[in-house]
């Protein structure tokens, strides 16, 4: 597959497409050669990344829900926010109301395969998001 045929987010290894911002997370590279979003050392990196900020968005009191997490993670200014909410409480089978626990991997690790999907526009590969769920589970 050629390069240009693969989307951004995974061409970056920033499979959430979490934007630049002076906030750093492990296994980010020191350099972006984007200049809209961050780069990452590796698939594994970017997703402990949308692990970790779905767990700020929580532990900050910004939301716990599929619902509140998304309009934050994918505003409305940017994204058809109520259509992203609904794909992702589509493929995991959680409400978009229902309060999350983001230490626990049965919700988290569907979830951010989800996400990964809707930003992407391929499956994720569990395996990968699960090594990415054990990086951000051990740095807590």
């Amino acid at each position: 597959m050629k390069s240009s045929k693969i989307s951004r987010g995974l061409r970056n290894l920033n499979p959430g497409n979490i934007r630049r911002s002076n906030t750093r997370y492990k296994g980010e590279k020191e350099h972006s050669t984007d200049a809209a979003f961050k780069q990452f050392e590796s698939l594994e990196w970017g997703y402990r990344a949308i692990f970790m900020l779905l767990h700020t968005y929580r532990v900050r009191g910004y939301g716990d829900t599929i619902a509140t997490m998304i309009a934050r993670y994918a505003p409305p200014t940017e994204n058809n926010t109520e259509a992203y909410i609904s794909r992702v409480c589509l493929s995991t089978g959680i409400d978009r109301d229902t309060t999350l626990d983001t230490q626990n991997p049965e919700q988290m690790i569907p979830i951010v395969c989800a996400i990964s999907a809707v930003e992407n526009g391929v499956e994720a590969d569990v395996d990968i998001v699960t090594e990415g769920w054990r990086l951000f589970i051990s740095s807590l």
